[in-house]
């Protein structure tokens, strides 16, 4: 289970540690900056991190910056970016003004380069790489001072003035600084700071072919921003050390701090992008915002309210230790964020032709149905009923077993708004399959009225009219994965689910859902809660399951609630 040790409620170390700076006076205006890569979708992990740091941004009335880490030409897009932008808008948050990128700042790290060149703290190496690689030493053995660490200062910025000019191929060679290749902690020994690639920027196009690593680009971008508190994952915290190497020995004009804490880890779930990047390359899943997919457009797009997932974030908490959540405590907290709003309706799934015998041949009736039975407010809406109708195949059993208390020959139900019924007889095709069901009903229940004889059934179900029924296609979605932990062994993909979505093509929906908006929350009766998809239209429109009714996650306590 997650850890959620706070040390009271709403409060976590991290903003114990910034209302610390407040109080001290160390940090006038709050200053916090989400910094994502622009080389693919945003991610569960990553609404950690927004509702963290712009959450804290709004809590001491500072702001957050959105910055993109836009480093690395060869695997940024524009598609990615304007992803990122509209996910973080979704999920609640916004930048105002005070949106960057590290590209904006390339002249100015380039001349801050050449300052730790200078001041001879940085200097171009050729070494090819896998022999760069094997000088670094390993965690048990130092590394290697190369042979190239002792040009001098004038070498090294002619030859990375040539690295800028263009003059070298990808890889030819690096700027590193000069820290100690002995060091304890791999991230000082001599860690690269530019390279070179030849490729065309999103933004900047071919006007630069070095390019900072996130190293350099990171600590410097969060001094010229002002960042009070630059809020990281866990992973970084071996990359501190050089994060604040690198702000003593430039001129820059703020000096900010790093803060880590726990990422988000999840049952059933894996939130590495390189994986992700594979999946949808690979043609596992249909794109970055498949349902399946712990992506937050994917997230989006099976229907789960952003309130969802920022109670989710505010129930998992802020801690030092890393953890893993259960996925059904997201479960959950979509449960508590649709079952208040969404609207009910009925669909059915698996449909089976239940024939009315002594209902009049040719004659329909309206009945109202409730659309919400906990908020009156939301009103009532008119349903078909008629001879021919639909109910659940799940819902019959020729030779049911005790307590099965659903239809079967000779039970008696109670139709959702409609009138108790009587199973007489069942139709049959030639291979023995069920087809039809053949029942009587009173017409004394209309409305699902108990009789007044006052007996009782122990089934309601619900049913569509055959006549004005709309077909659908239902899609539902489980874990990607089929083991808790895919990533433990080292291979994630040889744990994918061969059985993560299943589509229902013969399924048929109120008319009142034939033209739902696309991400229309709403509740199947007795089946769980969907949304509509944009692959859908009003002659059949499509439904993603959000989740589904049954809660057997038992409900975690927030803290202070």
């Amino acid at each position: 289970m997650a850890d959620t040790t706070t040390t009271e409620p709403g409060r976590d170390f991290i903003r114990d540690i910034v209302q610390a700076d407040v109080d001290a006076g160390r940090a006038q205006v709050v200053v916090t900056r989400f910094p994502p890569e622009p080389n693919g979708f945003l991610h569960l992990g990553h609404a950690k991190s927004i509702c963290l740091n712009f959450g804290v941004a709004q809590e001491f009335g500072g702001r957050c910056h959105l910055r993109f880490d836009d480093t690395n030409p060869v695997k940024e897009e524009q598609l990615f970016i304007d992803a990122i932008q509209r996910d973080v808008e979704w999920l609640g948050f916004h930048w105002g003004e005070h949106l960057y990128h590290a590209s904006d700042y390339f002249e100015q790290l380039y001349r801050w380069a050449e300052h730790l060149i200078r001041s001879g703290d940085a200097y171009v190496d050729d070494t090819p790489p896998d022999r760069m690689r094997a000088q670094r030493g390993t965690l048990t053995e130092p590394g290697q001072n190369s042979p190239h660490r002792y040009r001098s200062v004038e070498e090294n910025l002619a030859l990375f003035q040539d690295m800028r000019a263009g003059k070298f191929a990808n890889g030819a060679c690096v700027l590193r600084a000069k820290i100690d290749m002995a060091s304890g902690n791999m991230n000082l020994r001599d860690p690269v700071l530019y390279r070179i690639l030849h490729a065309t920027h999103p933004r900047t196009g071919d006007a630069w072919c070095i390019y900072p690593t996130y190293d350099f680009a990171h600590g410097q971008s969060d001094a010229i921003e002002g960042i009070t508190h630059s809020v990281c994952t866990l992973e970084f915290e071996d990359h501190k050390p050089l994060y604040d190497w690198l702000i003593a020995r430039l001129p820059v004009p703020a000096r900010p701090r790093q803060y880590e804490f726990a990422r988000l880890n999840m049952t059933y779930t894996v939130l590495s992008k390189r994986i992700l990047t594979g999946l949808v390359r690979d043609g596992h899943v249909s794109g970055w915002d498949d349902p399946r997919m712990p992506t937050l457009a994917g997230i989006r797009r099976r229907g789960v309210p952003a309130t969802a997932l920022r109670d989710f974030v505010a129930r998992v908490g802020v801690a030092r230790a890393n953890s893993v959540v259960d996925v059904q405590m997201l479960d959950a907290a979509i449960r508590d964020a649709l079952n208040p709003t969404a609207p009910r309706r009925m669909a059915v799934l698996r449909p089976l032709k239940l024939i009315i015998d002594n209902y009049p041949e040719g004659r329909t009736e309206t009945l109202e149905a409730i659309d919400h039975p906990d908020d009156p407010s939301q009103g009532t809406r008119p349903i078909s009923f008629g001879r021919e109708l639909y109910v659940e195949q799940d819902d019959f059993m020729e030779n049911p077993p005790k307590k099965f208390y659903r239809l079967s020959p000779g039970k008696e139900v109670r139709l959702r708004y409609g009138y108790y019924v009587t199973c007489q007889s069942v139709e049959k095709a030639p291979d023995g399959t069920v087809v039809a069901l053949h029942c009587t009903y009173d017409p004394q229940t209309r409305g699902g009225n108990a009789p007044p004889d006052g007996r009782k059934v122990q089934a309601t179900l619900h049913w569509l009219a055959a006549a004005d029924a709309v077909p659908a296609e239902i899609r539902l979605y489980s874990h990607l994965f089929d083991r808790p932990d895919p990533g433990a062994d080292g291979d994630a993909m040889a744990h994918l689910a061969t059985d993560s979505m299943e589509v229902l093509t013969g399924a048929f929906v109120e008319p009142a859902l034939a033209a739902a908006p696309v991400g229309t929350p709403v509740q199947f009766e007795r089946v769980g809660y969907f949304c509509a998809d944009p692959d859908g239209t009003p002659a059949r429109p499509v439904f993603n399951r959000t989740v589904g009714l049954r809660d057997s996650f038992a409900k975690v306590k927030t803290p202070g609630r």
